[in-house]
């Protein structure tokens, strides 16, 4: 572990400034969408394929953002860029769940059709007038089916309120491996199509290199040792992980190799609980009431919880580490929005309601009677003086989709 001044760049959802050795294939994917004014009838769908790692992910969003400042600069329009990680989503449900939550932070899709979503996410969409640049990545075999999604896109007028027809632009970024991207291009049946596609190789050692020095250097405030980049491609190249398996590896380095399961295994959640301070997961609780919050509004509730506790407030990377173990365990996901000083701001989205949490207490917390879990694990929901702050609530958001 190393001191990491900025371990927010090790983060999944972080997007580098330069896709580094994918420059070409980010102006493809710009030239096809042909913003601001495309010469082609709409929809604007660009399919991305590549193998795990070899740098989809980053191509489609550099692209993206590429389109939103070619939008921006033409017409002093604020376009919307909405990125979903299809992978993580529970099914086409999920997924347009997850679109309609880039708009409304609030929304919960429970009770809701696929249909009525994506009614509700054009429909704002069309209400605000905002362009948009959609980016639906991650798509593997047997993922969420995103045919609605685009055919949606195709034929607008029939999710929009009588009398009411035709949206801003939206620009749609499909990325993923070669045989999810071939699928649903066979399941879209000629309605749209998404290729040819954007192909990606696997990344050269030499580019992997420029990666994981970079990515290091941003971390750390100065260059990493240059036998360490080199042990990290190397261990990658043979792993066939890629760059996505590279950076796992930076992480591990920097932040510790308990924060990184090894390459190819599952992450699961330790028979003993997630060991973090309870102040932390209240915090979480107090700052998402359940659904989602900026990591800097959790950072700043663990600092006042922690000071009425008499204790220090956690340092910034080690409240990282914590929400990287949370992360490991299925209970949040970091994701990197739009916004704030930086041009991003880091959002945890609450995947599994935290009175389910599994969570065993640190030494620094303050002991106090509990109940305990069959197995001898905890639950800090148990522990009637580890209840919420009063601010804090689990409810989901009860506005309907439109």
């Amino acid at each position: 572990m190393m001191p990491t001044a900025h371990a927010e760049v090790l983060a999944t959802e972080w997007l580098p400034p330069v896709a580094l050795g994918r420059q070409v294939e980010v102006r493809e994917v710009v030239r096809r969408l042909d913003p601001p004014l495309p010469g082609a009838p709409s929809p604007w769908v660009v399919g991305v394929a590549g193998p795990s790692g070899s740098g989809s992910s980053v191509v489609a969003r550099r692209a993206a953002r590429e389109v939103a400042d070619r939008v921006r600069s033409a017409s002093a329009a604020l376009p919307r860029v909405a990125a979903v990680r299809t992978a993580a989503s529970r099914g086409t449900h999920g997924v347009v769940s997850e679109l309609l939550r880039r708009i409304d932070d609030g929304f919960d899709g429970r009770g809701f059709s696929v249909r009525e979503i994506l009614a509700g996410f054009l429909r704002r969409v069309r209400r605000e007038g905002r362009s948009t640049v959609l980016v639906l990545d991650d798509l593997t075999v047997g993922g969420p089916d995103l045919a609605p999604v685009l055919a949606a896109l195709t034929a607008p007028d029939r999710f929009l309120p009588e009398g009411e027809s035709g949206l801003p632009p939206i620009w749609t970024i499909v990325a993923g491996s070669r045989e999810a991207l071939e699928t649903l291009d066979r399941a879209l049946a000629g309605g749209v199509s998404i290729s040819p596609f954007v192909r990606l190789d696997p990344y050269s050692p030499e580019a992997l290199r420029a990666i994981v020095r970079d990515r290091a250097e941003r971390a750390l405030g100065h260059p990493l040792a240059e036998e360490c980049v080199a042990a990290i491609v190397r261990r990658a190249v043979e792993e066939g992980g890629g760059s996505r398996r590279a950076i796992d590896l930076l992480r591990q380095r920097l932040l510790g190799a308990s924060l990184a399961a090894p390459f190819g295994s599952p992450r699961s959640r330790s028979p003993l609980g997630i060991p973090i301070e309870s102040r932390v997961v209240r915090a979480i609780g107090a700052a998402s009431h359940g659904i989602a919050a900026p990591v800097g509004a959790v950072k700043r509730l663990e600092a006042e919880l922690a000071r009425s506790q008499g204790d220090r407030p956690l340092p910034t990377t080690t409240l990282w580490r914590r929400i990287v173990r949370l992360e490991q365990a299925g209970y949040v996901r970091r994701e990197i929005r739009p916004g704030g000083n930086g041009g991003t701001r880091s959002l945890l989205r609450v995947l599994t309601p935290i009175d389910e949490w599994v969570t065993t207490r640190r030494p620094s917390d303050t002991p106090r009677a509990f109940g305990p879990w069959p197995d001898g694990t905890r639950s800090w929901a148990e522990d009637p003086g580890e209840a919420p702050v009063p601010s804090a609530g689990f409810l989901p958001s009860d506005g309907a989709p439109d």
